[in-house]
């Protein structure tokens, strides 16, 4: 008879050790890079463009109000609305909506609100200026008009 040799099967394996670290680093990069929507928007938004534009530093002292033309016509109407934290307000509503925004923020930083106005660009000027009253009112004198891209001359 004849002598057989056994064959030795070399067992190749993929190290796993260092796949929780990687699938950790991935989850915590998708974490710090995705931006979630704060705020669903009721009113349509075309904006304006710009002929000079400024960038703010800090972004947790602005809040938000959007004014255009409300997309369920059949529930809210043609008129244009205001829309503060997904919810469609009055004019007279501002002052309130500013004294609750005002709460949010720490003590020394009340009086560095800033109101970021993003209007609809076929909005007219009467509600606008309706707007700006009632945040003087309010005493938040801060606003800021938002818009798109600068236009080039």
């Amino acid at each position: 008879m004849g002598k057989f040799k056994k064959k030795t099967k070399a067992e190749i394996s993929i190290p796993t050790s260092a796949l929780p670290d990687i699938i950790f680093m991935l989850l915590f990069f998708f974490m710090v890079t995705t931006v979630l929507r704060e705020q669903d928007l009721l009113v349509e938004q075309k904006l304006p463009q710009a002929t000079q534009l400024q960038k703010l530093e800090k972004k947790s002292l602005i809040s938000y109000l959007f004014v255009g033309k409300p997309k369920n016509v059949s529930l809210y109407g043609s008129e244009p609305r205001i829309q503060a934290n997904d919810v469609l307000i009055n004019t007279k509503d501002i002052v309130l909506w500013v004294n609750q925004e005002k709460d949010k923020l720490g003590e020394a930083e009340r009086d560095q609100i800033t109101i970021s106005m993003k209007a609809d660009r076929e909005v007219k000027m009467g509600p606008i200026s309706d707007i700006q009253f009632e945040l003087r009112e309010a005493d938040a004198r801060k606003l800021m008009y938002a818009s798109t891209g600068k236009v080039e001359n």
